[in-house]
């Protein structure tokens, strides 16, 4: 089992540093410590292994020091920043691993651009020398990129004179989209397998400056603290420490305090359920800050953050994932309340960040995603969310016969309107009524308002509202109609019609790394006996198939 839960104690592959407001996230890759045996991480270059931990320090960055407000990311390797991923590794996975550990990858880097964009500590890359592939990858994801000037140190981006593929996990996207590298300048860049050096690299974009190997440290270290200076995060206030998860596994599902994960695998489906929280929010900031991780919104975004990544991983025939939600809708609400009063305060603010990066995880995972609303429910603000990153939401009008519990009903709030955007940095809200601007006034109307079934069907907020004579079997009729589709045609299906509007940076990289690179990864020129990622270090020259398809 791939478990994506680990603590900087653990760390085989990062080094943290923290000389305030500057951390340093120093990469020293161990090439003996492998996710897999077959390959060893030679040169800093990496596997899921090493991005597990990397995500893990930038989350401990953001929420367990508010005092860092830079980070630089640099290497430990002589003359070597990092090889980019590991090509034994590569073609030695099997193709859905190869395209989860891309999509893991691409994900960890949003979260680095979330956090320079929205959190106040920006990153910056001190590349002392080779940085290719997924190396130079994770260099373009931070916000300055600064490279040692000497014969040795180059950028590049190799895979298609390689090996046969792509920089799969948003280097294209991310050298035109973001650092508007000209579009023939890219396309050399992309074709020279030594990369580029020096004042060219800044003349094309490529990196940001350079400077001497005498002064490298001096300025990258005077680079950041200027970075730093414009950040609003608190110099003096206290982080909260990201303690283990409580979780127990079984065959049959996951258990944490405020989240269910029930498998049932004769249907191929898995059932989530959370939890809504059991006491009233702390009454101030004081309160938030000494619940810490048991605070309910940061306790849940936990916990469902590592259910999806648990279920992407090791639950690969699993095709549908059901949402349900059980507990005090005011609760809930309570909750929903507190974040958004208190959403300039740096801790509310990263639970919130959290949320939207969560949800968007949820967004770009390849199972059909369907909610159900029942009584008991409590789908209310941040929760109501689930309901619209559904590709379906079935809600049950009124009640069941012979059952007291009131009608389901569900709830909006301001949270459903801004602060938790998708990747097409829409609201899910918008992304549902993109052609309907009346249909989206008329929903932030109902703010506040219980909707049951038939109301919040002619809201469109939810797909089908039956009533309890239907429910049973329009329910089950739709999760087996499911599962008897084709899982490729249905990851097709739900990856186009889920990001409605123009695009932006992130909905390219995960488009094409859906479309494109899932594609190249099975294409024989790159991943047959004879094609480049076998063909690789061993000196004989892949075969490939010369007809454009």
């Amino acid at each position: 089992m791939i478990d994506f839960q680990t603590h900087p104690d653990r760390y085989r592959h990062w080094k943290l540093r923290i000389e305030a407001p500057i951390a340093y996230l120093t990469m020293d890759v161990d090439p003996e410590a492998t996710l897999r045996p077959g390959y060893e991480l030679k040169m800093n270059s990496y596997d899921l292994g090493v991005d597990i931990e990397l995500y893990d320090a930038v989350q401990r960055l953001r929420f367990e020091h508010p005092e860092v407000r830079a980070v630089v990311l640099d290497s430990a390797k002589e003359r070597i920043f990092c090889a980019g991923a590991n090509i034994r590794m590569l073609g030695g996975s099997s193709h859905g691993h190869k395209v989860n550990f891309c999509k893991f990858t691409n994900e960890t880097r949003n979260g680095i651009e979330d956090a320079s964009a929205c959190s106040g500590q920006r990153y910056l890359s001190a590349v002392n020398g080779t940085a290719a592939g997924g190396g130079y990858e994770l260099a373009l994801a931070t916000d300055h990129i600064m490279m040692v000037d000497d014969d040795s140190a180059a950028v590049s981006l190799p895979e298609v004179p390689l090996l046969a593929v792509l920089p799969g996990t948003g280097g294209l996207t991310r050298l035109v989209d973001k650092r508007k590298v000209r579009r023939d300048l890219a396309d050399v860049f992309c074709a020279v397998e030594e990369g580029i050096k020096g004042q060219r690299a800044v003349d094309w974009r490529l990196v940001d400056e350079i400077a001497p190997a005498s002064k490298f440290a001096d300025s990258v270290r005077a680079r950041a603290e200027a970075m730093a200076e414009n950040s609003d995060r608190p110099a003096d206030a206290k982080g909260v420490e990201l303690s283990p998860l409580q979780r127990e596994f079984n065959d049959n599902g996951v258990s944490y305090p405020n989240l269910e994960v029930a498998i049932d695998r004769d249907a191929r489906s898995a059932t989530l359920t959370l939890k809504a929280p059991h006491d009233a929010p702390p009454a101030d900031i004081a309160g938030i800050e000494g619940a810490g991780v048991a605070y309910w919104p940061l306790a849940l975004a936990r916990e469902l953050d590592d259910a999806i990544l648990h279920l992407r991983s090791n639950e690969a025939e699993l095709g549908t994932l059901v949402f349900k939600t059980a507990g005090d809708a005011d609760a809930v609400a309570a909750y929903d309340a507190q974040l958004q009063a208190h959403a300039d305060h740096w801790l509310v603010r990263e639970i919130t960040l959290y949320w939207k990066r969560t949800l968007k995880r949820v967004d770009v995972t390849s199972r059909t995603i369907f909610t159900l609303v029942e009584p008991g429910s409590c789908f209310v603000g941040l929760l109501a969310e689930l309901l619209f990153a559904a590709d379906r939401a079935y809600m049950l009008d009124g009640q069941i016969e012979g059952d007291d519990t009131p009608a389901a009903t569900i709830r909006l709030s301001d949270m459903n309107f801004g602060p938790l955007p998708m990747s097409n940095d829409l609201t899910r809200l918008e992304t549902r009524f993109l052609g309907e601007p009346e249909s989206l006034e008329k929903a932030r109307g109902l703010i506040g308002r219980d909707l049951e079934g038939r109301d919040a069907l002619d809201a469109g907020l939810v797909t089908f509202a039956p009533d309890d004579i239907d429910w049973e079997d329009e329910v089950r009729f739709a999760l087996e109609e499911r599962a008897s589709f084709s899982p490729d045609a249905l990851t097709g299906l739900e990856a186009n019609l889920r990001f409605a509007g123009a695009e932006t940076c992130e909905t390219k990289i995960f488009g094409r790394l859906s479309a494109w690179q899932n594609w190249i990864f099975q294409r024989p020129n790159a991943v047959s006996e004879h094609g480049a990622l076998k063909a690789y270090g061993t000196g004989a020259r892949p075969d490939y198939d010369h007809e454009r398809v």
